[in-house]
């Protein structure tokens, strides 16, 4: 009896050290494609109405979507202005194979209009002036201050808040109060970076069924939350 428990038993983990934890991730995530804004941003997408229409296009819907839906996009319309003359119906159609495309289109519409004709075609470094769209939720609004205008914020999906609770570093039900525990935890330093390495490290380490443990790096201080299997 005694053996078969110790079997079952997990060994002792050392406290979970964030500073110890980035380097760490920097390196397991280099051979994997990077985030999709953060793609997009690399290849000179980089204002904030491209990255706030790019994350739009994004929720729900996969990196390997996200990413041609958006270059199909910009090459036939680029600014927001010439995102304005569309048509919702002519958005839909360039971005037809995400997700909730319907939608979407009235959104990136809406977005671009306001964009050309309140801000002057310069959609402003505003939280409160992105999440007033309707279908811009604070991780997109996050995702485009952090990217876009090099402010401190956390965007929070569902590789960041699964991951997170993971390690045990933060105790959290949902993406929404997990953006509220990393800013009272996490250093400022990693606010925008924490979503570049943990979109990756999800999607290809740490994934949602049988995650990596047994190459992962951060194996001696990850607390494996609500791990039942894994390779």
């Amino acid at each position: 009896m005694t053996v078969a428990r110790s079997r079952k038993t997990r060994p002792a983990k050392r406290p979970f050290d964030i500073e110890e934890a980035v380097p760490l991730l920097r390196e397991a995530v280099a051979p994997y494609p990077k985030a999709a804004l953060f793609e997009l941003a690399a290849e000179g997408f980089a204002s904030v109405f491209e990255l706030l229409v790019a994350c739009v296009i994004s929720i729900r819907t996969r990196d390997e979507v996200t990413l041609p839906v958006a270059r199909r996009l910009f090459a036939a319309a680029r600014g927001p202005a010439e995102v304005a003359k569309l048509s919702p119906a002519g958005i839909d159609a360039l971005i037809g194979a995400c997700t909730f495309h319907e939608p979407k289109s009235r959104t990136i519409h809406a977005i671009a209009r306001r964009t050309a004709n309140e801000f002057d075609g310069e959609l402003p470094c505003d939280a409160a002036v992105m999440t007033s769209f309707h279908g811009v939720g604070p991780k997109c609004a996050n995702l485009a201050l952090g990217i876009a205008c090099g402010l401190p914020t956390i965007g929070v999906d569902v590789h960041v808040h699964r991951v997170t609770n993971r390690w045990g570093y933060v105790e959290t039900k949902t993406p929404e109060k997990t953006m509220a525990a990393l800013q009272e935890k996490l250093p400022q330093q990693y606010w925008v970076e924490i979503n570049a390495l943990l979109v990756p490290f999800g999607k290809h380490v740490c994934t949602g069924t049988a995650p990596k443990c047994a190459t992962c790096p951060l194996l001696e201080m990850c607390a494996q939350v609500g791990v039942t299997s894994h390779r």
